[in-house]
């Protein structure tokens, strides 16, 4: 029972508290994701790049935004404080939390881990959820933004089985991490290759990371190859459970910053949302709307018996001439003086820079990598390029919903616009909305893309069809869209035209690329369509070899 409450204080206090005995360890731990507590300059450098946004300033002006907004105010950090305070519960050691416990196998022992099952049922009791398979979403949901993980599997999910989870320590949460650099998860990859251990042998895409990153990181490769080796030594000095504990979180760390192929990374901030939440009047951009406010004190209405009542003048058109003159003088003070302090601060915006070119140059490499493969001008494509070889096998191969090729698979994972792109994609993804009964979702998308390209004398029939099909009180295939988009839509069906649909339209689509596609890639129908065209390319493969032979 001690070393299970061990191991528990252990997985709650993080690498900082478990090694306070050693200062080299706790200083390898800071190390992890390049920060140190010896450099302040650093980190003040480090907190005043997180607290503002990387958008220029004259669109942030555009949008009444902030560009000195908190990052504490963004989405992200609204949901980690909220995902935290749950998990806060479920570690409760008066008993109320997760049963944690250490389990014994036949020739090793298995530290402070929980089951699928116990997660679920303590939601279902303690949250008031009702329904079992909402419980198994929202544990789904947490384990996504890495605040427990499986301890066997890169993928951050959850299944109401026996599997064993365990919780990441706060040192490695979300809302405590930037985003980390490649040059960080370089010595992560370079530790792993060093230790002949099974359980930290790379992944087939983390062979390939490691792979690009070292050719991208070549001029300081000796570097990083020194400072996994220094990892490792502090390692070798902890206790072989604490050890064990550290691997596994660290490991679920990065699966959150670099997920595997098929995964979402659910760090990255949505910019709409951000721009929506950060709104405000601050005070150095209220010039571009408002007028400057004077405390003037109030004057009293002029009397007959007043000495400057008699100088006042009397006329209407007197009043209003002066009045013009006085509002003229004032404008023309504002104006003058708005333009100065645009001036002066549009200078100071420009000492500064928002976007890192090393970073744009990083994510122009990585999209041209990803789309290498199937660019057929680049790499061959099998069995022939039409273009070249004026044969169309591989435009008819295509073209056939039998046998689809596992690189064609592979790239459903992409995006949600290459799934819909894909005829044999979209009729794969439309069963599966079938299933989740959710198909009215896509079906209401294709209706609203075809009434773009409609004729001018169908638009309004169109109009009225999808009306009554989808939003109308008794439609017979009802979607799910808010107040805001419907009283929108209402409005334009007064003048009904091929756009009338296009906030709805567009808000399905978000739903559909927020929720339904990512449970797509989730799901066994994807897995098993990309585990079946694996194995046709495997059987293709030894198939030519026994030809050749």
């Amino acid at each position: 029972m001690s070393s299970n409450r061990l191991n528990q204080n252990t997985l709650r206090s993080g690498p900082n508290q478990t090694t306070a005995a050693n200062p080299d360890s706790i200083k390898l731990t800071q190390t992890k994701l390049g920060s140190t507590n010896n450099s302040s300059s650093n980190l003040d450098s480090q907190s005043s790049l997180i607290n503002t946004i990387s958008v220029p300033a004259p669109l942030l002006y555009l949008n009444g935004i902030s560009p000195w907004a908190s990052i504490d105010e963004t989405p992200n950090k609204l949901l980690y404080k909220k995902i935290e305070v749950i998990i806060e519960k479920m570690q409760d050691d008066s008993g109320s939390g997760v049963t944690i416990r250490t389990v014994k196998s036949f020739m090793s022992k298995i530290p402070s881990v929980f089951t699928g099952t116990d997660l679920i049922q303590w939601i279902v009791r303690k949250l008031d959820v009702e329904d079992t398979i909402e419980a198994l979403h929202f544990a789904h949901l947490i384990s996504s933004h890495g605040y427990l993980f499986p301890i066997d599997d890169h993928i951050l999910t959850v299944k109401n089985d026996g599997t064993f989870y365990r919780f990441q320590t706060p040192y490695y949460w979300p809302s405590n991490n930037a985003e980390p650099e490649n040059t960080d998860y370089a010595v992560y990859l370079c530790k792993r290759t060093m230790q002949n251990k099974t359980r930290l042998e790379l992944a087939d895409y983390e062979a390939e990371n490691l792979a690009k990153l070292q050719k991208l990181l070549s001029k300081k490769w000796e570097l990083i190859y020194m400072q996994a080796e220094a990892q490792i030594k502090v390692d070798k000095k902890r206790d072989k459970m604490e050890r064990k504990i550290l691997d596994s979180q660290e490991r679920a760390f990065w699966d959150v910053y670099r997920p595997t192929p098929g995964c979402v990374n659910t760090t990255e901030e949505d910019i709409r949302k951000t721009m929506r939440m950060r709104r405000t009047d601050h005070p150095n951009l209220g010039f571009f709307r408002s007028k400057p406010k004077t405390n003037k004190p109030a004057q009293s209405p002029l009397l007959p018996h007043s000495p400057l009542y008699s100088s006042q003048p009397t006329t209407s058109s007197q009043i209003n001439t002066n009045f013009n003159q006085k509002l003229c003088e004032q404008d023309e003070v504002t104006t003058l003086e708005n333009l100065r302090k645009e001036k002066d601060f549009l200078k100071r915006r420009l000492e500064r820079r928002y976007v890192k070119v090393s970073r744009v140059s990083e994510n122009y490499t990585n999209y041209f990598d990803q789309y290498t493969e199937f660019d057929p001008f680049i790499t061959p494509a099998d069995p022939s390029n039409p273009w070249i070889s004026e044969s169309t096998e591989l435009w008819d191969m295509e073209k056939s919903p039998k046998d689809i090729p596992q690189r064609r698979v592979r790239r459903w994972g992409f995006s949600i616009y290459e799934l819909l792109k894909d005829p044999c994609g979209r009729e794969m993804f439309r069963r599966f909305l079938e299933r989740e009964f959710s198909s009215e979702n896509l079906r209401f998308y294709e209706v609203c893309t075809e009434l773009r390209y409609a004729t001018n004398k169908d638009i309004v029939a169109k109009v009225e069809d999808i009306y009554n099909e989808f939003l109308a009180p008794v439609a017979s295939c009802p979607i799910n869209i808010d107040s805001r988009v419907m009283a929108i839509t209402k409005t334009k069906m007064e003048n009904p035209d091929r756009y009338t649909y296009d906030e709805a339209r567009e808000h399905i689509f978000n739903l559909m690329t927020r929720d339904s596609y990512n449970r797509f890639l989730r799901s066994d129908t994807y897995r098993d369509c990309l585990a079946s065209a694996k194995k046709k390319v495997i059987i293709v493969f030894f198939f030519s070899i026994h030809l050749r032979f």
